[in-house]
């Protein structure tokens, strides 16, 4: 039978200016899900808050399933009874389902991301050589995606590397043939760029507050298509960039969209309406 009462958690920091509490919870009312609350666990004050218990309190309080954000995807791992494949394959947890008493940590940024590329560009979109900023839980979840949309050669910037040597290990054991991987340092950025057909931003630069863009955006030719994570705002400064060169361009909403779908249907084992959830997306932007 169908758990009835659900209440989910939202564990990140600096929670504010989300917008998948109200998201999920306006999908939750059209569905008749009377008894459904998406609330935020904010960490942004314990900036050493041991997630171990922050779960444990949040489980005896009642609740039945979390959604996990920046800067946690990759810390919450080892605090799970088990990750399901899709997770462990990139090495970060968006979403962590209670199942019979046992915590299970799946990705659903990955799904997300790929049909949001899919619906943003042509299916000629072209996918030789594509860089991607950013190594850490959204940028592996990201990296898994492209490779799942036929890049050829993903080339990975960031300045940790020891994140770059992680993520390239993982997205190297399930490469198609002919797919590569490789990984640089922002100094690279301006000739990869110049390069690829894509570039897409999964670091949290271009956000409301934070705002920048993870490159020169005068680099940009106009060949190559941009896709961003960012959703606040939704037209960053990279896409603007973008979009004033020509090129395609790829809005965080595709993917925030998409992933909230795909969580809402894991933590309540109901499909969700995909098309409502868009409209709902826009009435709350409208809002803010």
């Amino acid at each position: 039978m169908r758990q009835s009462t659900h209440r989910i958690g939202l564990i990140g920091n600096d929670l504010d200016g989300s917008l998948s509490p109200s998201l999920h919870q306006a999908e939750a009312h059209a569905l008749g899900l009377t008894r459904y609350n998406y609330e935020r666990i904010d960490l942004q004050n314990q900036p050493d808050a041991d997630l171990g218990h922050v779960l444990c309190e949040a489980l005896a309080q009642g609740f039945t399933g979390f959604n996990v954000t920046h800067p946690h995807k990759q810390a919450i791992m080892r605090h799970l009874d088990e990750i399901s494949p899709d997770a462990a394959a990139i090495g970060a947890v968006n979403t962590v389902v209670l199942q019979r008493g046992r915590l299970v940590g799946h990705n659903t940024d990955r799904s997300g991301f790929l049909a949001g590329l899919r619906r943003g560009l042509s299916p000629e979109a072209q996918r030789g050589t594509v860089t991607l900023f950013g190594a850490g839980g959204a940028g592996s979840a990201v990296g898994a995606a492209l490779m799942d949309f036929g890049v050829a050669d993903l080339q990975i910037i960031d300045t940790d590397l020891g994140r770059l040597t992680q993520l390239q290990k993982l997205l190297n054991t399930s490469l198609r043939p002919g797919q590569t991987v490789s990984t640089g340092t922002p100094e690279q950025a301006r000739q990869w760029i110049s390069a690829s057909h894509g570039v897409v931003n999964a670091t949290p630069l271009g956000m409301e507050g934070i705002g920048g863009a993870p490159f020169d955006t005068s680099w940009l030719t106009g060949t190559q298509w941009v896709a961003d994570v960012v959703y606040r705002p939704v037209i960053t400064e990279l896409l603007h960039a973008a979009q004033n060169v020509g090129g395609a361009t790829v809005k965080g909403t595709e993917m925030l969209v998409e992933q909230a779908a795909d969580t809402f249907a894991l933590l309540v084992g109901t499909t969700p309406d995909r098309q409502r959830m868009r409209a709902s997306l826009e009435l709350l932007l409208a809002a803010v």
